[in-house]
């Protein structure tokens, strides 16, 4: 019989062998509900109780009642299960960690809450990882977005805008393009649209073709650095463009962090924008009293307890 501590531990040694992974494989005898797709990230792992989940960087959730007879294993590649397979209802591969679940009476995914999926927002958008993605259909979508004061790194998880990025590639997305990510959608242009979703297409079929640890370009699109990511889970270390110190802040209402540069994203800042020429301000939307304070309450006008 699991008790909460056990279930808090197994939670934790997922957590350390899982999140910021790739999986290479998922098996299921009794799932209810889609399957996480092989190269999804793991994003976190939480203990409720009896419940464990695992979230994905796509919005999948999965969701484990471990009641009475159920437990989370973790295992080397080769090493033998202490439980017999038959037992088996949930294993979950990476490069270098098989994690199995035995004997839940619940196993089940779903999504989770997100606004932009409401179907008033439109179809999704072009999956980008596919050659035959319709580029221009992306790029129209998110300088058009229906939101003009989302700060762009919401919309690019929208998949209204474009399916496939999810919160890694998000980051490094915005990283390769030294786009601020907290500016506002409507201080974009065409050509930044562009480079952002050519950069994310690029991103995600170079990840398909070689190995889903392949970061963003740091001269110019379709250059591409092997190996570990460029500020995805980098909070604290020097970035490898400019050397200043990658942060992480939470911006929205979800449990997506995000990973950034503050010393070279700095494309279509408010700093940068205001020492263009020809612009001697950054016009304010409304001078009304709730407007200011409305404003002073966005997360790129104000320092986040997280990012310090």
């Amino acid at each position: 019989m699991p008790d909460g501590e056990v279930i808090h531990r197994a939670a934790a040694a997922l957590r350390i062998a899982l999140v910021g992974r790739a999986i290479s494989r998922f098996e299921s005898t009794s799932l209810l509900g889609p399957a996480p797709s092989p190269g999804r990230i793991v994003e976190r792992v939480e203990s409720h109780g009896k419940h464990l989940e695992i979230a994905w960087d796509d919005g999948l959730v999965l969701h484990t009642n471990l009641r009475l007879t159920g437990s989370w294993h973790l295992y080397r590649h080769g090493e033998r299960w202490r439980r017999p397979g038959t037992q088996m209802r949930v294993e979950i591969q990476t490069a270098d960690w098989i994690a199995v679940c035995f004997n839940a009476p619940v196993v089940e995914t779903y999504r989770e809450y997100d606004r932009t999926r409401h179907p008033g927002f439109g179809p999704h958008g072009p999956d980008l990882s596919r050659p035959d993605a319709d580029l221009d259909e992306s790029i129209n979508r998110l300088y058009h977005y229906h939101d003009q004061l989302a700060p762009v790194c919401e919309a690019l998880l929208d998949q209204h805008v474009a399916n496939g990025i999810g919160n890694v590639y998000r980051c490094e997305v915005l990283w390769a393009c030294e786009i601020y990510p907290f500016s506002p959608v409507s201080v974009l242009d065409a050509d930044d649209c562009a480079h952002l979703v050519t950069t994310a297409s690029g991103l995600l079929r170079s990840k398909l073709r070689h190995s889903p640890r392949i970061t963003a370009a740091i001269s110019q699109p379709g250059s591409f650095v092997r190996g570990d990511l460029a500020v995805y889970g980098r909070n604290g270390q020097r970035c490898a463009r400019c050397g200043d110190t990658v942060q992480v802040c939470q911006p929205s209402m979800y449990d997506r962090l995000l990973y950034w540069c503050p010393g070279c994203q700095v494309h279509r800042s408010i700093e940068t924008m205001q020492q263009m020429p020809g612009i001697d301000e950054v016009r304010e939307m409304d001078p009304h009293p709730a407007a200011v304070k409305f404003l002073a309450n966005l997360p790129w006008r104000r320092s986040h307890p997280i990012a310090g």
